[in-house]
């Protein structure tokens, strides 16, 4: 079964990239605030492991939310940072993608961890559901997230990938250049200081 990976150039998802070496990495310009330096991210990962990028660009800011947006938070936004449902809509638009390029009983991996709970869409239940929903579709295709037990501590650790490559991830959420005072600002500070690099 060929395996793509949903590559958003965050921490996780670069982790992940180095220790699955998918077939082919999908980025996704939906309407956020940092998505130029998402796809550069993404994009310089996947030259350094010679893996396949595909960039989905979809306007989506009319129906986007919080701080990853210039839109004010849902009322019902377990934090600012939240996006209605943008785990379910990143992966039907990959989803969707992947059928247009021919894939079939392919699996699609994402970089949910532990410490995403925060969030329904990143949860052991929801990935379980979509899965079941995606399989279920034409196409066939599987969706799971391989670190969803792990802290990104832990992932980083296990992947084995090398410091100077995950130096080249992007996790503000407010813009192209880190602002260092967002929760993806304050993760990446937190996650580099865990495994002994000064940021």
């Amino acid at each position: 079964m060929n395996t793509a990976l949903l590559l958003s150039g965050g921490i996780d998802s670069v982790a992940l990239a180095y220790w699955l070496r998918p077939s082919t990495a999908f980025t996704v310009s939906y309407g956020q605030l940092a998505a130029n330096a998402e796809i550069q991210a993404a994009s310089q990962v996947c030259r350094e492991l010679s893996i396949r990028h595909e960039v989905v660009r979809v306007d989506c800011t009319e129906v986007g939310g919080g701080a990853l947006t210039k839109q004010p938070s849902a009322v019902v936004a377990p934090t600012k940072e939240w996006w209605p449902f943008r785990n379910q809509l990143l992966i039907t638009l990959v989803g969707a993608r992947m059928i247009a390029l021919g894939a079939h009983d392919w699996k699609l991996a994402v970089g949910s961890v532990a410490g995403d709970v925060t969030y329904v869409d990143g949860t052991a239940p929801f990935y379980a559901n979509i899965d079941a929903l995606m399989s279920l579709q034409e196409g066939s295709i599987r969706v799971c997230a391989p670190a969803i037990e792990l802290t990104s501590v832990e992932l980083i650790r296990a992947s084995g990938i090398p410091m100077s490559l995950l130096a080249w991830s992007h996790s503000c959420h407010r813009g192209n250049m880190a602002c260092g005072n967002c929760q993806g600002c304050w993760k990446h500070i937190e996650v580099f200081r865990n495994v002994g690099i000064s940021v």
